[in-house]
């Protein structure tokens, strides 16, 4: 039991270290990895967030979601908003 709790604690740990997709750092990084090893997922995500919409976090981006009124914003938009644009 403890040696299971201890691997999932473990999982949840390094899981937290992975970049959001869609932020800026998450596109460098999928730019730098060969096409070939993409999933299909990726390759959908890629394009929607770093190819046809501002990266997270980016400059434009911000400024974008600071446009748009504040009660039209989806709980995601306001949690990358407070983590990438204010801290």
């Amino acid at each position: 039991m403890m040696k299971t709790l201890w691997s999932l604690s473990a999982l949840v740990l390094l899981s937290a270290c992975q970049d959001e997709i869609g932020t800026q750092a998450w596109c460098d990084k999928m730019a730098d990895t060969t096409k070939s090893e993409w999933s299909a997922q990726g390759a959908m995500d890629y394009a929607k967030h770093c190819v046809l919409l501002d990266a997270v976090g980016s400059e434009p981006w911000c400024n974008s979601l600071a446009d748009k009124p504040k009660g039209d914003w989806s709980s995601n938009e306001a949690t990358s908003y407070a983590k990438h644009c204010i801290f």
